[in-house]
C-alpha cells in the first residue's frame, strides 16, 4: 500500500478578519440608514448583514481549526469543519429571512412614511459597494485556496449587494409613486432570496459531509493521468475519491505482473502519485498493489 499526499494551505483567517471588519462597518451605515428613511426593506438589510457578522465570525473559527495539522484523533486533518461553519452559516440565513418576513407583515399591516429616503439611500449605496468589493476579494481568495467557507462567505456577500440592490429600488419606487406597500414586498422578496441562499449553503455543505466524490472535472483529470501508465501490465481497479473542505482523497487499486519485485512495484506507484499530485494540489493518493493474474485482485475494496 502506498500512500502519499501533496499541497498545504496557508493561513486564511486574515480573510475571515476582512469579512468581520466590513460586516461591522457596513451594519452600522445599514442602521443609520434605516433609522433615517424608517424603510423596513432597509432594516430587513441591517439584520441580513448581521447574520453576514456572526457568520464571519464563524468562518474565523471553522478557518482556526482546517489549519490544524493531522494528529491522533484526526488522521486525516480537521478540513470538513468548513463545512459545519457553512451549515451553520445557512442556518443562520434563513432565521434572519424569517425575521425579515415578520417585519416586513407587519409594516405591510401598518404602513408608515418613509422619511429622508435620499439620505438613507446613498448610505445603502455605499455599504453595498463595501460588500461588494469584499466579496470579490473572498471568492477569488476561497477559488484559489479551495474553501469552501471563503466561498460562502464572499457568495453571502455578493447575494446581499444584488439584495441591497433590490432594496434600494424597493425605497426609491416608494418615494416616487407613494404606495407605501411597496417596501414591504421589496422585503418579503428580500427574504425569499435569503432563504434560498440559506438552503442552497446546507445541502451543498451536507453533501461534502456525506463524502461526495471529486468533480467531474477533477475525475476526468485522475483519468487521464492513469492512462499515460495503463498497458497490459498495469491496470487500475476500483478507484474511488472524496473531497473534504479543500482536500481531495484519491484510492484505487494498481495492478501488475505477480513477477515483479516489490521495489518495482513500489517505485511505479510513486510515479503515478508524483504525476497525480503535478496535476492537482491538496490530493492524497492511496494505490494498493495487486498481482494481476490474481482474481482476488478485481474484488472492491472490503468496508467491513
Amino acid at each position: 500500500m502506498a500512500t502519499a499526499s501533496s499541497g498545504s494551505r496557508p493561513d486564511l483567517t486574515r480573510y475571515a478578519f476582512l469579512s468581520i471588519a466590513t460586516a461591522i462597518v457596513v451594519i452600522v451605515m445599514k442602521l443609520i440608514a434605516w433609522r433615517v428613511s424608517g424603510s423596513v426593506g432597509l432594516l430587513s438589510d441591517a439584520l441580513e448583514s448581521l447574520v453576514n457578522l456572526v457568520a464571519a465570525v464563524a468562518a474565523f473559527v471553522a478557518l482556526r481549526v482546517v489549519a490544524k495539522p493531522a494528529d491522533a484523533e484526526h488522521n486525516f486533518g480537521h478540513a470538513k469543519a468548513e463545512y459545519f461553519s457553512a451549515v451553520f452559516e445557512g442556518v443562520l440565513i434563513v432565521a434572519a429571512a424569517i425575521a425579515i418576513i415578520v417585519a416586513a407583515v407587519d409594516r405591510l399591516l401598518h404602513p408608515a412614511e418613509l422619511e429622508s429616503v435620499g439620505l438613507g439611500l446613498a448610505i445603502s449605496v455605499a455599504a453595498t459597494v463595501l460588500n461588494g468589493v469584499v466579496a470579490v476579494v473572498l471568492l477569488r481568495a476561497g477559488k484559489r485556496h479551495r474553501s469552501m467557507t471563503l466561498e460562502a462567505d464572499g457568495k453571502h456577500l455578493l447575494t446581499d449587494v444584488w439584495t441591497t440592490i433590490g432594496v434600494i429600488v424597493g425605497v426609491f419606487l416608494v418615494a416616487v409613486t407613494g404606495w407605501l406597500p411597496l417596501d414591504s414586498i421589496v422585503a418579503i422578496l428580500v427574504a425569499v432570496n435569503i432563504l434560498v441562499v440559506g438552503g442552497r449553503l446546507i445541502w451543498r455543505s451536507g453533501g461534502g459531509l456525506l463524502d461526495a466524490a471529486l468533480p467531474a472535472d477533477d475525475l476526468a483529470t485522475v483519468n487521464q493521468v492513469l492512462d499515460r501508465f495503463r498497458s497490459d501490465e498495469v491496470l487500475f481497479h476500483d478507484l474511488r475519491t472524496r473531497e473534504a473542505g479543500h482536500e481531495r482523497f484519491v484510492q484505487m487499486h494498481m495492478l501488475v505482473p505477480g513477477a515483479w519485485s516489490v521495489e518495482r512495484g513500489h517505485d511505479l506507484a510513486e510515479r503515478v502519485e508524483d504525476e497525480l499530485h503535478a496535476e492537482l494540489d491538496h490530493l492524497r493518493v492511496s494505490i494498493h498493489m495487486e498481482p494481476i493474474g490474481d482474481p482476488r485482485a478485481y474484488e472492491s475494496w472490503r468496508l467491513d
